[in-house]
């Protein structure tokens, strides 16, 4: 068995001590976006479907005919990882790609029934993985997180 890492005075570190980078938020920040991607993850394994092409497959659903350029624009990613996601979304026929009416250079996107069926089932999981996440914190708190967040990310 190995021997208790100790700290500067010599007194037993727990083993989800940080140290020296237990005052780094940019880890810490890191640290919950994996505990909460690692539990998205495990809750939908079923569906088989990421973070990502959920996002996509909401947009598209609000926003019937939306652009991949404008669909890539509001999930900020780049064309080619836009194009890749929605081409394995349409490759599961969970959406269709039309030429759009007012661009005949724009591909139009919209979601299949099958696609409202699996977005159904994303919706549901999506509940259970915000109440796993919102049970840590009162709703004041809530409010207070998506503020601060907000400001690093727009």
């Amino acid at each position: 068995m190995d021997a208790p890492t100790l700290t500067d005075d010599n007194t037993p570190e727990s083993p989800g001590e940080l140290g020296g980078l237990n005052d780094i938020l940019g880890l810490r920040i890191r640290l919950a976006h994996g505990a909460v991607y690692r539990h998205f993850t495990d809750t939908f394994i079923d569906l088989g479907l990421t973070q990502k092409q959920v996002s996509a497959l909401w947009l598209v659903a609000d926003h019937p005919g939306i652009s991949q350029i404008e669909l890539g624009g509001r999930l900020q990613m780049d064309r080619a990882t836009t194009m890749t996601i929605v081409n394995r979304l349409q490759e599961r026929a969970y959406v269709r790609r039309e030429r759009s009416e007012s661009d005949g250079r724009k591909q139009a996107l919209y979601v299949t029934d099958a696609g409202l069926g699996a977005l159904a089932e994303a919706k549901r999981c999506i509940g259970e993985h915000e109440g796993w996440l919102k049970a840590r914190f009162t709703s004041t708190e809530i409010e207070k997180l998506v503020e601060m967040l907000a400001r690093i990310h727009e």
